[in-house]
């Protein structure tokens, strides 16, 4: 059974008064407890003047009733997917407030009180389809972010979609997730999804996966994740449990690769779903495969299709668009027939095609060529700023295979540029060939598990890097959690030692204040350390995870680095004003 997102506060309020809206770890969320949250957010911004209002909150429960609050206020919400300084900077211009955990400095609202179930004005009305209720961003994985409007009936025909097409799979199984709300995606299957079905949500994110195991094992579940997450699922610990509980896998976000799909079901119990979509056209094709070689994709039934003629650009018309038009996407298709259903295989995207010396280069083409060759795992080719007065050049960004990663230690980087290079002599012309390439243990993402232009451009910016490769794995207002991997070739790793090189303390303290100063508004003088312990050594290439807890009241950055083999360093830097 789905309500309609237009009706789900009337839907809300004829349900059990103790009937569960989700968990907030141990703690059982009410029916009633959520609605008197929606309202106390309803009253905080009725009184509000202006319409758009940007929302950030790691809780996905408080989320919900702010945002349905925020809707039946008649506010449009902005979905931003994080809350640093940056990002609160560009969306100033187009909001009248901030909501939930954004910065001191952009003044968020959140009511403190909650409110007794009423039926106050406003909110005994159901909402109208046409109502402008979000906008969304895209994700900058190929390019500046983008804000994408949409309305409330897109959001609603595409939950009707989801339930349609998933629903019989995950019988009263509560949601859980390692992505975020604050994108699509997380918003529509961790969010909305369970809300219009009465399917309990999980109110946090599970990012470690000691943790997630776990989590899975406790109760009949689904899992709501991505690509980035489900490659790394460690194979030694005990998923038993998981997979006897879980009912479904949901994967979007970006492509999850065969093996690691495969990888992935027998762990868990069940081959992941994978979606594809945008933030522009909700969802659009979904594939579970069954082979290495189940590559297609199944239309959702509510979405039509068709290729362009003239450059295969796949086009969608569907209700979960702003209009009844077709719409092009950046994707190249082709059709094919499995058990007499058309399904399509994806290309690559048509706008990945840039010009150099006036030849048209695909740099999907290119990407499809490395990983073909046995020596690359994953790939990314992408242009770079020229320098003034020359043309244009290419970077590839690299994960080598085990036969890459062989050749790379027993021979060195111009080996393997040149057996790559030898690869796509046979692809593009010589012009084209890339100048700049990077050898990664792993593609650096996002907290949405994606991989953006910034974050490999950056690594481009020193020849000997002075900082180590990260992954946001958690991005709240006081606390941080990132993943960190010093590269073999840091600078700070020479002289230190030559046999055996290891991470010297003092850069460890750096980093946390350089990433704290990132993260949160510190204040400008360093006092002091309290607490100070190094425990184990961090060797080159190998990946701990940073955690930050800023105290703005006492201005201290607690920091930790912990890895599967424990706790490597922690300990509390002091900050002070000018004044000192």
């Amino acid at each position: 059974m789905s309500d309609r997102i237009e009706h789900l506060y009337s839907a809300l309020v004829a349900r059990p008064a103790d009937g569960i809206v989700g968990w907030r770890g141990a703690e059982r969320i009410s029916n009633s407890a959520f609605l008197a949250r929606l309202h106390a957010w309803h009253g905080l911004l009725i009184a509000q003047a202006g319409r758009n209002f940007a929302l950030y909150m790691d809780d996905s429960i408080e989320f919900s009733a702010a945002l349905l609050g925020a809707w039946h206020a008649g506010k449009t919400v902005w979905l931003s997917a994080d809350a640093l300084p940056a990002t609160c900077e560009s969306l100033r211009a187009s909001v009248d407030g901030f909501l939930g955990e954004f910065p001191a400095a952009m003044s968020p609202m959140r009511p403190l009180a909650a409110l007794p179930v009423s039926l106050s004005a406003g909110l005994a009305t159901d909402l109208h389809g046409d109502m402008p209720a979000l906008v969304v961003f895209t994700s900058g994985s190929t390019g500046a972010a983008q804000a994408i409007p949409k309305k409330l009936s897109q959001l609603a025909n595409e939950v009707e979609t989801l339930e349609l097409l998933f629903g019989e799979r995950a019988p009263a199984a509560a949601v859980w997730a390692t992505v975020s709300h604050q994108h699509i995606y997380g918003l529509l299957f961790k969010v909305l999804w369970p809300l219009a079905t009465r399917r309990a949500m999980h109110a946090l994110s599970v990012s470690y996966p000691e943790e997630l195991a776990q989590a899975l094992a406790a109760a009949p579940c689904v899992l709501v994740a991505s690509p980035a997450h489900l490659k790394r699922l460690p194979e030694h610990l005990d998923w038993r449990g998981a997979a006897a509980m879980l009912r479904a896998v949901f994967s979007s976000g970006g492509p999850l690769a065969p093996d690691a799909a495969l990888t992935a079901g027998a762990l868990l119990g069940s081959v992941p779903v994978e979606v594809y979509g945008s933030s522009e056209t909700g969802g659009v094709a979904w594939r579970q495969r069954a082979s290495l070689e189940d590559n297609a994709w199944t239309p959702f039934p509510t979405v039509d299709w068709r290729l362009d003629e003239e450059d295969g650009a796949l086009e969608v018309r569907s209700p979960h668009l702003a209009d009844d038009g077709w719409l092009a996407l950046a994707d190249r298709a082709e059709r094919v027939e499995h058990e007499g259903a058309r399904r399509f295989l994806l290309l690559g995207r048509r706008d990945r095609i840039v010009k150099i010396e006036e030849k048209r280069i695909s740099l999907s083409a290119m990407e499809a060529a490395l990983t073909a060759s046995g020596l690359a795992a994953e790939a990314r080719v992408l242009p770079c700023e020229p320098e003034a007065g020359e043309r244009q050049r290419l970077a590839a960004f690299v994960v080598p295979t085990a036969a890459g990663r062989a050749l790379l230690d027993s021979e060195g980087k111009n080996a393997l540029n040149k057996r790559l290079r030898a690869v796509l002599a046979a692809v593009v012309d010589a012009v084209a060939l890339p100048r700049r390439w990077r050898y990664l243990e792993r593609m650096p993402v996002n907290a949405q598990g994606k991989t953006t232009m910034a974050a490999l451009l950056a690594l481009l910016e020193e020849e000997r890097p002075l900082f180590p490769r990260i992954t946001e794995l958690e991005c709240g207002h006081q606390r941080v959690v990132l993943e960190l991997t010093a590269p073999a070739n840091l600078l700070y790793f020479d002289g230190h030692f030559d046999v055996a090189p290891i991470l010297p303390g003092v850069v460890q303290l750096d980093w946390a204040i350089h990433f704290g100063r990132r993260y949160f508004k510190l204040p400008p003088i360093f006092k002091g350390m309290q607490q100070l312990k190094f425990q184990q050594v961090v060797a080159p290439e190998t990946p701990v995870r940073l955690e930050l807890t800023h105290d703005p009241v006492k201005d201290y950055l607690q920091f930790r680095y912990v890895s599967g083999a424990g706790q490597h360093a922690s300990g509390r830097i002091l900050f002070g004003g000018g004044d000192v």
